[in-house]
């Protein structure tokens, strides 16, 4: 798969992957940490999503009209590893902000609370405005550092250090401020230590440095067509039709179903701890194990669907299709008991592991159709959670991170077939919507104040079955144009 000077970068590489999961799954303690300590209502916390994921599309509107202006690409002007570099750089200057956004103090200073989430909140855009850059660089290099055959074999690999790092971000901030987790369900509010949020933030910011240094002294040599064609994230078209592309139904259709599945995807796990506190009694404290099992619930499900990246075929690949999800809920279990979680309660939930596996046999790695079987169990999932309530509700809710789990790879794909030389015009109008994340998620807090937390997961209900639509409305529309889809990979 690697020649020895590629694999050494790859293995770098991977490092930006991590920190994009750590920082997204992290925000989901933040949510209600700040929540609590400046007296929010449930929307107005959920602008720690907006604020993150609307820089995406921020970030990636500023790339494209930075290239326009200079008239070249504007990562192929300046490199692939100064182009993380500047990203990691810009997402460093972000995480300073959390030193007085969280040094403030709140039991004095009736108005320090609003001033601090301000702070955070632009944090956190700078941080993402970085991951941005660092996106649109990583994605198509991973698939330029080595043979074009083997690419989506190493965006697997590269998603799974992704997911590590969405398990285990929710943990550390939670051990950070709150320190041994499980100790008590008693409301913890008044013994929040504030100012120790600053602290994993601040070496993440450190370590952003590090890796500026090391990513801006690499020789990076790649087959940038290749990784450009592959991708189709980083190319600045030649075509001019600017607007012929949205009348594609696979693509105009297909943002979407991006828009609606980063949606669903962040503002369950985003509103999952006020449906803890509010239903179960589950303080802030304690919520970090089940905002863990979320996202590790979606490496659960990209170990599954990546099985078939490790060239086996028949018995082999078929046992690894079994073996990987629950070495992936293994790695779950290993991190939450190291950080003293009592995990009993989460025994029942390998029965859900055993579902996605069944779930990824059935759909045969077709996007079409695994989209279709994943949305419809997701829709399953968030009808149990909301008409059962207590911890069935909580598993239910969980597990949609196992049916989100490879909706990225299978969307992607499905809009931009057929597209021709303006597959790379259709992947920046794709990613630019992954601002459905913060959008979703403000709309779903705001939701829970009027009709309460559980009603408020009708939004989710919508989402997926819009991305059922979608899958079903692409079936008709390939089989009419004679396109046939092949399986898809791994997220990632």
């Amino acid at each position: 798969m690697f020649k020895s000077a590629q694999s050494r970068i790859f293995a770098i590489l991977v490092v930006v992957f991590f920190f994009w999961g750590f920082v997204a799954a992290s925000n989901d303690i933040l949510i209600p940490i700040f929540k609590k300590k400046s007296n929010l209502e449930q929307w107005q916390s959920q602008l720690i999503s907006f604020a993150f994921y609307i820089a995406y599309t921020i970030g990636s509107l500023i790339y494209i009209f930075i290239s326009s202006r200079v008239k070249q690409d504007l990562i192929q002007k300046i490199g692939y590893g100064k182009a993380i570099a500047y990203g990691l750089l810009v997402s460093a200057v972000g995480t300073l902000f959390f030193i007085p956004a969280t040094g403030q103090d709140f039991v004095n200073d009736p108005n320090a609370g609003s001033i601090s989430f301000g702070l955070v909140l632009t944090g956190l855009i700078i941080v993402g405005l970085g991951f941005s850059l660092q996106q649109t660089v990583a994605n198509p290099l991973a698939i330029g550092l080595g043979s074009k055959d083997t690419g989506s074999q190493r965006l697997s690999l590269a998603g799974g250090i992704n997911n590590f790092g969405t398990t285990i971000g929710p943990l550390l901030v939670s051990r950070a401020v709150f320190g041994e987790l499980g100790s008590s369900l008693a409301d913890d509010a008044g013994a929040l230590d504030i100012t120790q949020l600053k602290v994993p933030y601040l070496i993440l910011g450190v370590v952003f440095v590090l890796f500026a240094v090391i990513f801006w002294r690499l020789k990076i040599n790649i087959n940038d067509e290749t990784a450009a064609v592959a991708d189709g994230s980083i190319a600045v078209s030649a075509d001019k039709s600017s607007t012929s592309i949205l009348s594609y139904p696979q693509l105009w259709m297909g943002m979407i179903a991006i828009f609606l599945y980063v949606g669903v995807e962040v503002s369950t796990a985003g509103n999952l701890s006020e449906y803890l506190e509010k239903n179960m009694g589950i303080t802030t404290r304690n919520a970090a194990p089940f905002v863990s099992l979320f996202w590790a619930s979606l490496m659960i499900g990209r170990w599954t669907g990546a099985a078939g990246s490790f060239g086996l075929k028949g018995i082999g690949k078929a046992v690894l299709r079994v073996v990987l999800p629950f070495a992936a809920f293994g790695v779950y279990w290993l991190v939450n008991s190291q950080m003293g979680a009592d995990l009993s309660q989460f025994v029942e939930y390998l029965g859900m592991v055993v579902v996605i596996v069944l779930a990824d046999f059935v759909s045969k790695g077709n996007p079409v159709k695994q989209l279709f079987i994943y949305s419809s169990l997701g829709i399953i999932a968030l009808l149990i959670g909301i008409f059962s309530g207590g911890f069935l509700a909580a598993m239910a809710f969980v597990s949609v991170g196992l049916f989100c789990s490879t909706l990225w790879p299978c969307i992607f794909t499905i809009a931009i077939t057929g597209l021709g030389n303006l597959q790379s015009k259709g992947s920046n109008y794709l990613i630019m919507m992954i601002m459905g994340g913060g959008f979703v998620s403000v709309f779903q807090g705001y939701l829970s104040g009027k009709v309460g937390i559980l009603n408020s997961y009708w939004v989710g209900v919508v989402c997926f079955a819009y991305l059922a639509y979608y899958a079903w409305r692409m079936k008709a529309f390939f089989k009419q144009q004679g396109i046939a889809l092949g399986p898809v990979e791994g997220a990632h």
